[in-house]
């Protein structure tokens, strides 16, 4: 194979992705770039299993670069990746790509054409003088297969589907070239019942360690129930927890099968990336990971 200029470690989570990928990256004078979607918020630390200890002294992007209750997207995250990816290659160091968000390693590895479309006044502004019929045709002139009828019979959705057709369009005449990737990608595996009671030992690790207090502490800061129920997962069960909703035993149970849950569903979107043909690497969970990755690299003894 063509050498790498990205390794990629992915697995579900409690898999061990972290202290694979900073081997890796202390091994292979690397960066690392995080494919979390909720790690790039600060103070969202314990739920999202950050493990900064784990960094030492090896650099780390895409994590607490935003304030809780922000948005984020699969668009800016695949821009921020390019932007990562670049600045560690021209350092001449190899970028640690980890991380668990299916739709994140996706964006990175297949790099999708990606595009936000802002509102645009002026363009709207412009719009606003035109009859329903005038903004049928406009779309239609920029986008002659349009199928969706919904677009054309309501004003605002015409208006926000002509605003997003003319970004396309701009954003396609203006294309450059996204970075050429050769990734080699690592994927940790183990057995169903091992990885389930790895789940369950680290949830009850993580809730010693103040999860519950950080949660209390986000709601306390101005981060609504509403935007952490958005987040998920340990988010979603704290916060139900807090308003009394469900009690500790009850938000325990529920949130560790929905942990269970997720990283079934984690599981079959990597099946998903293979099938659509994205090479990946297993590697078995009790083994020694670093050792069986620097031998796939070229790199063991």
């Amino acid at each position: 194979m063509d050498q790498p200029n990205l390794v990629v470690v992915l697995g579900p989570t409690a898999s061990g992705k972290t202290t694979l990928g900073v081997q890796l990256a202390q091994q292979l004078n690397g960066e690392i770039i995080s494919a979390d979607s909720r790690q790039v918020f600060r103070g969202m630390d314990i739920g999202t299993g950050k493990d900064l200890v784990e960094y030492d002294t090896i650099p780390y992007h895409m994590i607490d670069i935003l304030d809780p209750g922000a948005e984020f997207s699969v668009f800016a995250f695949q821009k921020c990746f390019f932007e990562a990816f670049e600045a560690i290659s021209a350092a001449g160091k190899m970028p640690v790509l980890v991380g668990g968000t299916g739709l994140y390693l996706d964006a990175a590895l297949r790099g999708y054409r990606m595009i936000e479309v802002p509102e645009n006044l002026t363009l709207r502004a412009e719009l606003n003088a035109l009859s329903l019929k005038q903004l049928q045709q406009r779309l239609l002139s920029l986008k002659p297969e349009q199928h969706n009828q919904t677009d054309l019979d309501d004003r605002d959705r015409l208006l926000r589907a002509i605003e997003i057709a003319t970004g396309e369009k701009e954003f396609n005449t203006s294309l450059t070239e996204l970075p050429l990737l050769q990734p080699i990608i690592f994927g940790i595996r183990w057995e169903r019942a091992v990885l389930r009671q790895r789940i369950t030992t680290r949830l009850r690790q993580r809730l010693n360690e103040g999860m519950v207090e950080e949660v209390e502490r986000l709601h306390s800061a101005g981060v609504s129930w509403e935007r952490l129920d958005y987040y998920g997962l340990e988010y979603r069960f704290i916060a139900q927890h807090l308003q009394g909703k469900l009690n500790r035993n009850d938000m325990t149970q529920k949130l560790n099968s929905a942990i269970h849950q997720f990283a079934k569903r984690q599981e079959t979107w990597f099946r998903r990336m293979e099938r659509q043909g994205i090479e990946i690497h297993w590697l078995d969970g009790t083994g020694n990971l670093l050792t069986d990755a620097l031998h796939i690299l070229g790199k063991g003894n």
